[in-house]
């Protein structure tokens, strides 16, 4: 009876992967970044899909996360050892340790905040709205969080509470010593834990097809499905916050998280609200006023142009006036455009902005 007791009690766990790092000669390829870089992928793939869908360039995608995944690496890094610097600055801590990305600690409202500065300069370096890449990103951008949380499973963190439910969460019995010693608790080996990375990831992968939904069935635009993104994800990570014992910073009894989640949650609702009532229709077109797509890579610059065929036309009469002069001829052959010295077809106004 022990024994089946036993074999029930290993069933009724999730176990936790034995390791999180392999090598390649002297190369680590690390779990948790290989969680990132395949969420970062899946949501590159489903952002065009959605791009497209609204009338973008496909190759967009790409030139916009060129700045916004740096930009989100290092955001969300920030907030990660800001919301929790004992590690790092606590009595113990090594500063150092902050640059150790791929230990895990990524926090998603640097992620976003700073992801979203790298996101804004690529849509301006293109000519599209921000907005609307947003709109475009949402739904993938919760995948490619559901996808990283495996990297905390194999970390073995960000785990909550101990539980006795059947999906409760194994780790090895360093971990638990670890814990201990940054909590001051005395929990025994074998303890189970609630996988709130697991949660987070179900409620993402949930979040991101009720998206898809409402922007099909109600043609959100103008930063609608970014702001909803932000509402819903906040609702779940209020609830998986509270669950977790890691250490944290404290805020009226409360983990930081939890409030910023509250906060940042309802400036989301109240935006996609204000929003809706402003714009309650999808915008006609990605590109952004006065940056038509057509006309900023295929057409000329009027001014310019006019500017380059007066500056032809004068060289070309004092050619011929010159060449009267020496033989009585018109030679009629003005310089190319080319030598004609202004700006480019190619340097519009919308290039030199």
């Amino acid at each position: 009876m022990t024994l089946l007791a036993s074999a029930a009690s290993v069933q009724a766990a999730i176990p936790s992967p034995s390791q999180h790092t392999w090598y390649l000669g002297p190369v680590p390829v690390r779990a948790y970044a290989l969680a990132i870089l395949a969420g970062i992928a899946v949501a590159i793939w489903i952002t065009t899909k959605r791009w497209v869908a609204r009338g973008g360039d496909p190759d967009d995608v790409l030139d916009i996360a060129f700045w916004a995944v740096p930009f989100g690496i290092v955001g969300g890094r920030l907030y990660h050892v800001i919301s929790t610097p004992e590690p790092y600055w606590g009595e113990g801590g090594d500063p150092v340790r902050a640059l150790y990305v791929w230990e895990g600690g990524l926090g998603i409202w640097g992620a976003v905040a700073l992801g979203a500065v790298g996101a804004w300069i690529g849509c301006r370096r293109k000519g599209v709205r921000l907005s609307s890449f947003a709109d475009a990103l949402a739904p993938g951008l919760l995948v490619a969080q559901a996808v990283g949380r495996l990297g905390n499973w194999f970390n073995q963190e960000l785990f909550g509470a101990p539980t006795t439910l059947p999906w409760g969460l194994e780790v090895s019995p360093g971990v638990i010593e670890r814990l201990n010693a940054d909590t001051g608790t005395a929990f025994a080996a074998g303890t189970l834990f609630h996988p709130t990375f697991l949660y987070e990831l179900l409620w993402n992968l949930g979040a991101a097809a009720l998206l898809v939904w409402l922007d099909r069935r109600y043609r959100l635009g103008h930063g609608r499905v970014f702001w909803a993104y932000v509402a819903l994800y906040t609702l779940g990570r209020v609830w998986i916050e509270m669950l977790r014992i890691d250490t944290a910073e404290h805020v009226l009894g409360l983990r930081l998280n939890v409030w910023t989640s509250i906060v940042v949650g309802l400036g989301a609702l109240v935006a996609f609200v204000v929003i809706g009532r402003r714009h309650p229709e999808r915008e006609d077109g990605v590109e952004l006023p006065g940056r038509s797509r057509d006309r900023q890579d295929t057409e000329p610059d009027t001014e310019s142009d006019t500017e380059l065929d007066t500056m032809s036309t004068a060289h070309a009469g004092a050619a011929a006036g010159a060449s009267g002069r020496d033989d009585g001829r018109d030679s009629g052959g003005g310089p190319h455009r080319a030598d004609a010295g202004g700006p480019g077809p190619d340097q519009g106004p919308a290039d030199r902005a």
